[in-house]
C-alpha cells in the first residue's frame, strides 16, 4: 500500500477525533481501511507460505495450517 494512502487514513483519523467526518469521508476511511487490512493480510499469507520449520535433525518442512497433515 502506498504511503500517501496510509497518510490519508491517518489524516481522516485525526479529523474524526477533532471535529468528525462527513458521510463521504467516513466512506473513504472505510474503503482505505479495508484496502490496508487486505494488504497486511496478503503480505502475512505470503510470508507464511514461504516459512519452513527446522526439526532437531536439521530437516526442513513447510509450515502447515493447524490440523493439516
Amino acid at each position: 500500500m502506498e504511503q500517501s494512502r496510509i497518510d490519508r487514513i491517518n489524516a481522516l483519523a485525526r479529523k474524526a477525533k477533532a471535529e468528525g467526518l462527513t458521510e463521504a469521508e467516513t466512506l473513504e476511511r472505510e474503503q482505505l481501511r479495508r484496502e490496508y487490512i487486505d494488504a497486511v493480510v496478503g503480505s502475512l499469507k505470503g510470508e507464511l507460505e514461504n516459512t519452513y520449520v527446522v526439526d532437531e535433525k536439521g530437516r526442513k518442512s513447510k509450515l502447515r495450517r493447524k490440523g493439516e497433515q
